[in-house]
């Protein structure tokens, strides 16, 4: 059977909450999945061998590397924002929840299946650039309990959605196959629930997301291919999601991303400490933000019933060669003539800015990350022989807003 090359694995988002539509996952460098099915051995006196196993929730790890190409749009995705956002804090991750599915076609151009794993949620992520020449990354940690592999006559998952316009209300039906849904394929039945057709069904109302619950909330009927979803008001949003043996027609779930820069380099970029102090000689920067998530089960159900953070980590740590002290005075807030430096006496209101333009010239901004209130919590210094020597600063905080536009900062 041929392989399947990472040219021919095509991810795609799919952001669950929110007025906030799906996108390829553009400019993807590395993408893996660690399971853990979290299974125990149960043994018992008396017995030789294992007589059972307890089947906990698995835990799913999905790592992404991007590079960073000065479009805002995977942040809006992550977290579940609609296409007018400009702005993004650490808040809006909380309970943001994605799909990612990965459609899979092999070296014969065979379509093999899709990789989906759904209801992900953000646990770190970094912006990284490693020297001076380096293309800008960004990296990503997720997390979720279900790995599940559609193939045959479920190949392909399937989003669509709408908006309840002016005299739909109350049970409103989404015909799948016809009107504005003409181009969609017929769902298929979930191979393990004969009877279950549509995987999900979320409502938008006000700006809260809610997922509708099969036979009180919604129904589906494959002879006529209707989701008849109840209680419907003008302007509510209803996604749903389902698996059938074709994609939609005329359409593709990954098309290629011409329109943007390949990937954004060191040189595209300006730092500074507290908005207005630039930085020079710096050969490294990297911004770490992990969160402690607070994801809950409860007693009597398989599933993470309820989502949050219950504290935010961000580092930044600055490597630069040493020419000077210009970096330390303005942590201790002091002019250049001052004349005494004391580590014990530095700032811990620091504000960090990355300006990312779309090429060297920096004539068009692109996109900025700005962390606030850090302090200062270590540096290194390092005199290596026949070497000039260098420093790293690492500070700490719990701030960090994302932009689009430079006047947010």
């Amino acid at each position: 059977m041929p392989l399947i090359h990472a040219s021919y694995y095509r991810p795609r988002v799919f952001p669950v909450n929110g007025d906030c539509d799906p996108a390829e996952i553009d400019r993807v460098q590395d993408l893996a999945v660690s399971d853990s099915l979290n299974r125990t051995k149960i043994k018992e006196v008396g017995t030789d061998g294992t007589i059972d196993w307890k089947k906990d929730i698995p835990t799913i790890s999905v790592t992404m590397r991007q590079l960073e190409y000065c479009n805002f749009e995977f942040w809006r995705k992550l977290t579940n924002k609609p296409d007018a956002t400009t702005s993004i804090d650490l808040n809006d991750f909380k309970t943001a929840l994605i799909d990612i599915a990965c459609y899979k076609t092999d070296d014969d151009a065979t379509f093999i299946g899709t990789a989906w794993y759904p209801k992900l949620r953000t646990s770190s992520f970094s912006i990284n650039i490693s020297d001076p020449d380096a293309l800008i990354e960004r990296n990503f940690t997720l997390n979720g309990e279900d790995d599940i592999l559609w193939s045959n006559n479920n190949a392909y998952v399937i989003y669509g959605d709408k908006t309840c316009a002016s005299g739909e209300t109350g049970t409103v039906d989404i015909v799948i196959g016809s009107g504005d849904y003409a181009t969609y394929p017929a769902p298929v039945f979930d191979p393990d629930e004969s009877a279950t057709f549509i995987m999900r069904v979320v409502r938008v109302r006000g700006g809260v997301s809610t997922e509708l619950v099969a036979g009180t909330d919604y129904t589906y009927t494959s002879g006529t291919t209707t989701l008849a979803v109840d209680d419907c008001l003008v302007g509510d949003i209803i996604k749903f999601w389902y698996t059938a043996t074709t994609y939609i027609s005329g359409a593709q779930p990954f098309v290629t991303n011409t329109a943007d820069i390949g990937g954004a380099v060191a040189t595209y970029c300006t730092l500074l400490l507290n908005v207005n102090n630039t930085l020079y000689k710096m050969q490294s920067c990297t911004i770490d933000v992990s969160f402690d998530r607070n994801d809950r089960k409860e007693i009597g159900n398989t599933e993470v019933v309820s989502r949050g953070i219950r504290s935010k980590t961000v580092r930044v740590t600055l490597g630069r060669d040493v020419d000077g002290h210009t970096l330390e005075e303005i942590l201790r807030g002091v002019s250049t003539t001052y004349g005494k430096i004391d580590a014990r006496e530095f700032a811990d209101n620091i504000t960090f800015t990355v300006k990312i333009y779309t090429d060297d010239t920096k004539a068009t901004f692109a996109l900025g990350y700005q962390a606030t209130n850090l302090s200062p919590v270590s540096l290194d210094d390092s005199a290596p022989v026949d070497n000039y020597t260098s420093r790293n600063v690492t500070l700490e905080g719990e701030e960090l807003e994302l932009v689009s536009l430079e006047s947010d900062l």
